[in-house]
């Protein structure tokens, strides 16, 4: 099998329908509110018709949760909340309903599902359809080494298509997109520093789990060396994944590259979700049209990339845990974008003035007989 080149993703994936836009800002105008009352819900339906390719958009009726899982051996550097190899209770929270994520999808009645892209656990502790997919067991320690093989970098990018690919033939309409790893926003850091050409210390923050001064300038000096690794590769998406990234990163790198292909709207979470988008940007410039930002978090990476791709969070609420919490909570904006302008009646449109003399006239003719 021949590697992947996600270069081919540039011709590949098309424009969302920009001249429907105007057909949604035609409809719009007739509808019975002034403009811009309705704020960001106008940019947003404007966003979906031209994803979807219809005027008015359909409704959002089978959205899903879609987490990739992973341990990066980084995190053995004590730059995590949590202790290195623990991901794996995180998927037990999600896949037992008691983590952020699950509650929240939980009350909205929008599934879940958890792959396990590269795990550092015994696969027999997590149920056969979550760890099949697995592409080795946690990835390399990126300040030292590479995190993935070349061929491993190959399967994580594919199975992140292939994930896509069963979802759009299953019917979901949106993915909220998100990670389950511990370690995961360094690499995304390191990804983003190099993508962005900042230094180390402008995209270090302190987690989904929170860290400590001590642990924060580790995780600076791990980010640092981890830019030094990255940065002979910078020509190649693909060997900056395998570098740099991790399994589960290279499989969300190429999810969100298919779900464009496959025209499957997709809302980011928080700074992991962005890095890999920023990745997908770099090789198809027009794949940003089909992603949302659902959220900003505290990450100071997650910013830079997100400007970087023309995204515009739609909620700041401040919240740090991931799992795709964040974007979730962006999910009724989307759907009541939808819903607007699809069933707001238009306001009837004016009788020409012709017409309405015409209709006066014979009334007038009679009475001038009967005088």
């Amino acid at each position: 099998m021949s590697r992947v080149n996600l270069d081919d993703f540039s011709d590949l994936i098309g424009r969302s329908d920009g001249a429907l836009r105007q057909s949604a800002e035609d409809r719009r105008a007739r509808l019975p509110l002034a403009p811009k009352a309705l704020g960001r819900l106008d940019e947003l339906g404007e966003w979906l018709i031209a994803a979807q390719g219809v005027v008015p958009p359909r409704p959002i009726e089978r959205p899903k949760v879609v987490l990739f899982a992973g341990d990066h051996g980084v995190a053995g550097l004590g730059v995590s909340g949590r202790a290195a190899g623990e991901a794996y209770r995180l998927v037990e929270d999600v896949l037992a309903g008691t983590s952020p994520v699950a509650v929240v999808a939980r009350a909205k009645g929008v599934p879940v599902r958890v792959v396990d892209a590269g795990l550092d656990c015994d696969p027999a502790l997590l149920p056969e359809d979550v760890v099949r997919h697995r592409v080795r067991r946690g990835s390399g320690r990126i300040d030292v080494e590479d995190a993935l093989t070349p061929e491993e970098t190959d399967a994580a990018i594919r199975l992140g298509m292939a994930i896509a690919d069963e979802e759009a033939d299953s019917g979901t309409d949106l993915v909220v997109l998100g990670d389950l790893s511990v370690g995961g926003t360094t690499p995304a850091a390191v990804l983003i520093a190099a993508l962005c050409g900042t230094d180390a210390s402008v995209v270090t923050g302190r987690g989904g789990a929170g860290i400590d001064d001590l642990a924060w300038m580790r995780k600076c000096a791990a980010i640092r060396d981890g830019l030094r690794r990255a940065r002979p590769v910078l020509g190649d998406q693909v060997d900056l994944l395998g570098a740099v990234g991790g399994a589960d990163l290279a499989a969300i790198t190429g999810f969100l590259l298919q779900c464009a292909v496959r025209r499957t709207p997709v809302v980011l979470d928080g700074v992991v979700s962005a890095a890999c988008a920023l990745v997908g940007q770099r090789a198809a410039f027009r794949a940003p049209d089909w992603w949302l930002a659902g959220q900003l978090t505290d990450e100071p990476g997650q910013p830079k990339a997100l400007d970087r791709m023309a995204l515009n969070p739609l909620l700041e609420q401040g919240v740090s845990v991931g799992e795709g919490t964040g974007a979730l909570l962006a999910l009724p904006l989307v759907q009541a974008a939808a819903a607007l302008l699809a069933e707001l009646p238009e306001r009837p449109e004016p009788e020409p003035e012709g017409e309405a003399e015409a209709e006066s006239e014979p009334e007038s003719d009679s009475e001038s007989h009967e005088g």
